[in-house]
């Protein structure tokens, strides 16, 4: 029976993430030109001002000031590329993944574990004990990312059914096929107990909080070594 708690956690999580930077940009942008113009425009009065000085002197110094306020613009617009704005996380199901996930029926499993196939994949299904190769985007669940193998890029690759993972996860994995990608909405008992400290910049999961991984069934090594 579906815990009432994890109900929620089956609403979409389209347009959850979303940005004002350029806004501050184009305005961090003007500030800085305003304020070079300004010194560039009261340094050449000075500079004219002077009396007896060499005309030379004069054109070297104010080109030497622009070549300044360009270099600054430059370095400027190259600090804000590295910082502003934020990588777009890499994730299994994107914006038209997530409208179309809102009509597939949600599967619940006797030890509370929700799920909704994402794709149903076309080869065999992982026996327990073997190793698999998997890549997740584990979510808290406001659809913020603490984890995942796509940004490694890598894939996970563990012993599926052995306590390598947490329980909701091995548990959602063995009944998939591989080529498959599937919506696990883990609750809190089958996740992490003691909690988890993630990266900065990254949601911290409470001990006992559910956790939402989007997972996909790459392949199986042993069993494909088989075939």
């Amino acid at each position: 029976m579906a815990s009432a708690s994890l109900l929620p956690l089956a609403g979409s999580f389209y347009g959850i993430l979303s940005s004002n930077h350029r806004t501050a940009r184009d305005r961090s942008r003007r500030v800085t030109a305003q304020y070079l113009r300004l010194g560039i425009d009261t340094k050449a009065s000075q500079i004219v001002g002077c009396e007896g000085e060499p005309s030379l002197m004069k054109r070297r110094v104010v080109i030497g000031l622009g070549l300044s306020a360009s270099s600054l613009l430059f370095h400027s617009s190259n600090v804000e590329s590295a910082g502003l704005p934020p990588q777009e996380i890499p994730r299994l199901c994107d914006d038209s993944c997530e409208k179309e996930l809102e009509n597939v029926p949600m599967v619940t499993t006797e030890s509370g574990l929700q799920y909704k196939d994402i794709k149903v994949g076309s080869g065999p299904t992982p026996p327990v004990g073997y190793q698999v190769a998997a890549n997740y985007v584990a979510m808290v669940p406001s659809g913020q990312v603490f984890d995942s193998s796509l940004e490694k890029r890598q894939v996970y690759i563990f012993r599926v059914g052995s306590g390598q993972v947490v329980k909701g996860l091995d548990e959602g994995l063995l009944s998939m096929k591989v080529g498959g990608k599937r919506r696990l909405y883990v609750p809190g008992s089958l996740a992490f107990p003691k909690g988890l400290t993630s990266a900065p910049g990254r949601p911290r999961v409470a001990p006992n909080s559910p956790v939402v991984f989007d997972v996909s069934l790459e392949y199986i090594p042993g069993l494909d070594d088989e075939e």
